[in-house]
């Protein structure tokens, strides 16, 4: 973790060469998921709710996912733009030092302007929180120290299935935003207003409804059976990031230079 520590002060210290510019792009960061939050709150303005969740519930889970998304897009960037690795030959580099492949990657790159979506991310978690009646313990404040943290491990994992595929294509492929992108946008929204088919997808294969939907109904007391399981659901999810790190290893093993 030294390594890694290091990685990160290396590249902090260099996007500070242009500190107006870091400003201007973190600035610039707070305002995009803001007009999207202007749409959550503009649609709840005009039909009051959407099946049964009020305004402040569904907000708390725009906060929560935005600000999964925002902390993966700022400490996991390494793997979004691996396939520059790929290009440029420079993954040679990478396999002749004596470290982790991931962890090299991994501290490649980092975008330090994305604390600007985070902290639009957590006025909206604050705001949200404040304005919903509910009774915090212990275990709602860890469960949703889970659900943050759980996101932040499956975009991760979204983010080195794609690197992965670099391996063979060489160019990232455009359809992994579908679930980067896309999976943001669709889990901003409790999961149970879609139809069964996405909910369960989006649950047992890529698991958002263990960050933002599950662990939500615990939170706000609309649990029915053991709430023990709708706490731990987080800690399930996190468990995407591991069959994500194996495929990564066999794409490391069947990797073969561009000769550039």
């Amino acid at each position: 973790m030294s390594l890694y520590f290091k990685y990160l002060l290396i590249l902090f210290k260099s996007q500070m060469q242009y500190r107006t510019s870091f400003w201007l792009l973190s600035i610039g960061q707070f305002f995009i998921p803001f007009s999207v939050f202007a749409g959550l709150y503009f649609l709840f303005e005009r039909f009051g709710q959407i099946k049964g969740w009020e305004f402040y519930e569904v907000a708390l889970c725009f906060a929560v996912i935005h600000m999964a998304f925002s902390l993966s897009e700022c400490f996991a960037r390494g793997f979004d733009t691996f396939s520059s690795l790929i290009i440029k030959g420079d993954f040679d580099r990478v396999l002749v030092r004596p470290r982790s492949t991931f962890l090299q990657v991994l501290g490649s790159k980092f975008e330090f302007t994305r604390i600007g979506r985070l902290l639009q991310s957590a006025i909206v978690l604050i705001w949200a929180i404040n304005n919903l009646s509910i009774e915090w313990s212990l275990e709602k404040a860890v469960t949703l120290i889970f659900m943050i943290t759980s996101g932040v491990l499956i975009f991760t994992g979204i983010y080195m299935l794609a690197a992965t595929m670099c391996f063979w294509t060489v160019q990232g492929l455009e359809v992994a935003n579908i679930f980067t992108d896309g999976g943001r946008e669709m889990a901003q929204y409790p999961l149970n207003i879609y139809q069964k088919w996405v909910a369960r997808f989006f649950t047992y294969v890529i698991p958002f409804g263990t960050v933002n939907y599950l662990p939500l109904l615990f939170i706000l007391g609309k649990t029915k059976g053991d709430e023990i399981l709708y706490m731990l659901t987080p800690l399930a999810g996190s468990l995407f990031i591991l069959p994500c790190f194996l495929v990564w290893q066999v794409g490391v093993r069947h990797y073969r230079s561009t000769g550039s």
